[in-house]
């Protein structure tokens, strides 16, 4: 395995000595990961490995062509398997046919007496062509039911699980594979499954032919398939060897092409003038590629002629046999040409068959990389114990205790034993430099993160027994890092809710977006993405405010308020912070910033570092203790000296 390997991976080597324009620790650190190493043994495959994992790989995706369409899924088998039926029986019919032709006897007579097993075959290869057309029918109204269950699955469980997941590059990793050739060759693989189940219908007809003709022929056919199989799987097997190689290339080529087309990147793109160093990058990336790939189509061409040579030498041998059979008498003519009309309908059905196991077994490896996810992300699905319950509707206290979490991959902890409070209607801050824990925190508290160690309560209820969506229903978001959404001005605000005419327009009020909705060619209406036709872009600033709308709308118990005013002027930014403490009354308001003079009012103030509650207490208490709070807000404020 490390030889093929090192093979495969040796243009890569050979054209990093070449080009040294790149840095030598920025690129080459794309070509191998271990998650590629692990797979690339899976990879290394033989005709026996082929023949135990098909089984399972064809068993699911059956399972999934009956659950996206039963019917058609019933009615392709079905027409597939009565097309091979009477392929066998017309074969049969022809063999009368030879015999009327063949017997002793004036030619009118001899006709006459084929004419009935002659309609016999024309009635039976009618049928076969009919049903065969029936169940490509089928098979075609498949196609489009998988790929849609497919999608809605891979969608389901990506958007369902935990949000940590979606910060372990293993799981990134996988969600590629699964995203780009795991759900096209899905509908793929039961394609070519119905299409083996073809090729074996047919072949085993032909065969059981051959076998009541004579069974000394049945094992000269079956020899024919040996060389198809082993050039196939072994082509397959480069094939997928070298797509794992290049996956993670090809994922940071996708990255540089979308920072290069991507309009949001276009204005830094010029100013850094970064455009040659991108593009020597993903030419870097391409010729790599290129070469693999160029590479790969020779030893596939090779291996697939030494297959044909080999079919090619068995065919000859089958033919052979079956003269020599026919001059020392031991069949007769008839069942002769008979055998020759079956020999040459299984050659075909035995080409479809192994180009069609080779396919299935290709496409096989990227379904099972679809499977390997979804089978992956269900076990990171939010895992919540007993009966699930409804949060409260005005909770009284949040609080966390000992909590601990550590991010996929990360080295240490982003959080170490932290404790807070949240009680109802208070305003509370997380303030600390950067790093230092605050956003993930937040996320905690909110039922985004489930804690390591530790547990957060709300109301005396642990939030491992409370439904996660009924949770986060409780929760508004004013975030920083907030979606521009492509969407209507008004639907960027209620974002799936009821449509409240007058919610909206507090809400916006509230935020200060109203001059932005004034501002738009067609106020609420308005498409906010100018990709598409009558849409607009709104600045930072006009976007921030649209997002703290979109927070103020949901009027929920909790208001978590992450670096809200990060894109606003002074003038916004105060009446922003104005606005939020009047949407307090009442409601519990979690805030995070690191602009120390906004959070003066707060109610109780905790200070992270290091991923720890260093201080905690009002602003006042926090000055008068001198600590770490004191120095950071003392260097704010000298700045304003």
């Amino acid at each position: 395995m490390r030889s093929l390997w090192s093979r495969l991976m040796r243009p890569f080597r050979r054209e990093n000595r070449k080009r040294r324009a790149v840095p030598a620790d920025d690129l080459p650190k794309l070509t191998e990961r271990p998650w590629v190493a692990h797979s690339a043994e899976l990879a290394e495959t033989k005709v026996s490995t082929v023949a135990r994992r098909l089984p399972s790989l064809v068993t699911r995706s059956m399972r999934l062509a009956w659950q996206a369409g039963p019917r058609d899924t019933l009615a392709a088998v079905v027409c597939n398997l009565l097309a091979g039926v009477f392929t066998a029986f017309g074969l049969l019919a022809t063999t009368e046919v030879l015999y009327a032709l063949f017997a002793e006897g004036p030619t009118p007579e001899r006709v006459r007496e084929a004419l009935p097993s002659l309609a016999l075959v024309g009635l039976a290869f009618t049928l076969q062509g009919a049903l065969q057309s029936a169940a490509g029918w089928a098979q075609s109204r498949l196609d489009p039911q998988i790929e849609r269950a497919v999608q809605n699955r891979l969608l389901d469980l990506t958007t369902g699980v935990e949000l940590a997941a979606l910060d372990d590059s293993d799981f990134l990793d996988d969600l590629q594979r699964a995203e780009t050739r795991g759900t096209m060759a899905a509908p793929l693989m039961v394609v070519y499954t119905i299409d083996v189940l073809t090729g074996l219908v047919g072949l085993t007809a032909a065969a059981g032919v051959l076998g009541v003709l004579h069974p000394a022929l049945l094992p000269l056919l079956l020899l024919t398939a040996v060389p198809l199989c082993w050039a196939s799987v072994r082509a397959a097997r480069m094939g997928y060897f070298t797509q794992l190689a290049l996956a993670a290339s090809r994922r940071r080529r996708w990255i540089l092409s979308d920072l290069m087309t991507n309009r949001h990147q276009a204005a830094e793109v010029r100013s850094f003038t970064v455009r040659d160093l991108l593009l020597r990058q993903y030419d870097e990336l391409s010729s790599r590629e290129r070469d693999v790939e160029l590479d790969l189509a020779l030893r596939q061409t090779l291996t697939r002629t030494a297959g044909d040579a080999l079919q090619g030498l068995a065919t000859v041998a089958v033919y052979a046999a079956l003269g020599w059979l026919l001059w020392r008498g031991s069949v007769p003519l008839a069942v002769a040409g008979a055998a020759v009309l079956a020999i040459r309908t299984g050659k075909t059905s035995l080409a479809n068959l192994v180009y069609a196991v080779n396919r299935c077994y290709e496409n096989g490896l990227y379904f099972a990389d679809y499977l390997h996810f979804c089978d992956g992300a269900e076990r990171r699905l939010p895992k919540r114990q007993g009966e699930l319950l409804a949060p409260p509707g005005r909770f009284e206290l949040i609080r966390a205790e000992g909590v601990t979490f550590t991010y996929p991959g990360a080295d240490s902890p982003s959080l170490r034993g932290v404790s807070v409070e949240l009680r109802r209607g208070e305003v509370v801050a997380l303030v600390g430099e950067n790093g230092s824990g605050k956003t993930t925190l937040a996320k905690i508290l909110a039922g985004l993160y489930d804690p390591e160690d530790g547990e957060v309560r709300w109301d005396g209820t642990s939030l491992w027994r409370m439904d996660p969506a009924l949770l986060r229903e409780r929760i508004a978001v004013i975030a920083q890092d907030h979606t521009h959404w492509p969407m209507t001005a008004r639907h960027n605000v209620i974002m799936g809710r009821p449509d409240v005419p007058e919610a909206v327009e507090a809400a916006i009020a509230s935020s200060g977006a109203d001059e932005v909705i004034a501002a738009l060619a067609h106020g609420y209406d308005t498409l906010l993405d100018r990709r598409f036709d009558g849409g607009a872009e709104l600045s930072g600033g006009q976007w921030q405010r649209l997002a703290a709308a979109r927070g103020f709308y949901r009027d929920e118990p909790l208001l978590i308020c992450d670096e809200p005013s990060a894109a606003l002027d002074a003038r916004a930014e105060h009446a922003l912070f104005e606005r939020i403490r009047a949407h307090a009354a009442g409601r519990t308001v979690l805030l995070i910033t690191h602009r120390l003079a906004s959070v003066r009012h707060a109610d109780r103030v905790y200070v992270l570092d290091q991923g720890k509650i260093v201080e905690q207490g009002d602003h006042a208490s926090l000055m008068a203790a001198g600590g770490l709070y004191a120095e950071l807000y003392g260097l704010q404020a000298e700045a304003y000296r």
